[in-house]
């Protein structure tokens, strides 16, 4: 069905990802995230990129930190430069409230991001990534979308087969997952816009 001004998708999707020296907010950290604003259309809107220094009494992982020792340039992106959470974030949510709303939080998969952004949130600003119904001033609307499993959707595959080495590199804008904040937020964006036009094909009449 073509799209109208009735039907047209206005969202603007906040694809985050994360990088993170433990499983376990507050006994780890998130050291460092981004997130690229995109439209239903694949349009970026803007995007946000920082490092962050780590939450005081946390230590990471040893398994974690373990695996980051393979992947050096990595751990050096996510380590390097790291600024004040409150201040991060303080502008983290000045960046988001500048967008266009509606606004919705994305990530693959939102229950591990997400958790990680909303215990950050609501540690260090009033905000959370889904904000109950009684708290009107939101910084997200919507319940935010799961990237991997609206990915294992379109697709027709189970949600444990989705990874980012699952699908065509192409989808990714032939951006590699390099574990770095901004290119792996980059690459999910571009996924989105890929899946959205997938999506929409299928609903398209036969014929």
């Amino acid at each position: 069905m073509p799209e109208t001004a009735g039907n047209r998708d206005e969202w603007i999707y906040v694809v985050t990802d994360i990088e993170v020296d433990g499983p376990w907010p507050g006994a780890n950290s998130m050291r460092s995230f981004a997130s690229v604003a995109v439209t239903a259309d694949g349009e970026e809107r803007g995007a946000f990129e920082a490092v962050l220094e780590p939450l005081p009494g946390a230590a990471p992982n040893p398994d974690t930190y373990a695996w980051f020792q393979t992947h050096p340039e990595a751990w050096a992106a996510a380590t390097t430069d790291p600024q004040p959470i409150p201040q991060v974030l303080t502008r983290y949510v000045a960046w988001v409230q500048s967008l266009p709303g509606p606004r919705m939080f994305t990530a693959s998969p939102i229950a591990f991001d997400g958790n990680w952004v909303d215990y950050y949130l609501r540690r260090f600003t009033p905000y959370g990534v889904i904000q109950g119904p009684y708290e009107k001033d939101r910084l997200f609307d919507g319940p935010g979308l799961c990237l991997r499993s609206y990915a294992a959707a379109v697709v027709g595959r189970p949600v444990a087969e989705i990874s980012a080495g699952s699908l065509p590199a192409e989808w990714y804008g032939d951006i590699p997952h390099t574990h770095r904040a901004i290119d792996d937020a980059r690459g999910y964006a571009h996924l989105l816009g890929v899946l959205f036009r997938r999506a929409r094909a299928l609903q398209a009449p036969a014929g």
